[in-house]
């Protein structure tokens, strides 16, 4: 847990405040988050499910993204009045407009693999 008052954190609340593309960034940023939003794309999604579809993520990590990401209201917890309980999460209509900016994230992603992964390769085959 970092301290709220440390310099770090000052300075990111203060980047955030002046810089759209920082807090942009600071909601949906990170390494599982857009994974998350991601999957909720194509609907409401349990749990489990969700976890089974992000390789990797251990359940910590992914209850505390999903508290963030709906405290930051991008997503939306159901959580059925059903013995045992149901609990599914889907995109609020905030967390929606995120799709073309996913989108276009996924796709500049590839770009980018494609480009740098050619300059590897040629910076390769120069040194033989």
């Amino acid at each position: 847990m970092r301290k709220e008052n440390s310099t770090n954190a000052i300075n990111e609340r203060i980047l955030n405040g002046l810089c759209q593309t920082a807090h942009t960034l600071s909601v949906i940023g990170g390494r599982w988050k857009p994974s998350i939003l991601w999957r909720l794309l194509e609907g409401k999604m349990r749990y489990h499910e969700l976890k089974k579809s992000i390789s990797g993520i251990s359940e910590r990590v992914l209850v505390l993204q999903l508290r963030e990401l709906e405290n930051d209201q991008l997503i939306k917890r159901i959580v059925y009045p059903e013995v045992p309980p149901r609990v599914e999460y889907e995109l609020t209509p905030l967390g929606r407009s995120l799709e073309s900016l996913l989108e276009h994230m996924c796709s500049w992603g590839e770009m980018h693999r494609q480009e740098t992964r050619q300059a590897k390769e040629l910076a390769a085959a120069s040194k033989n």
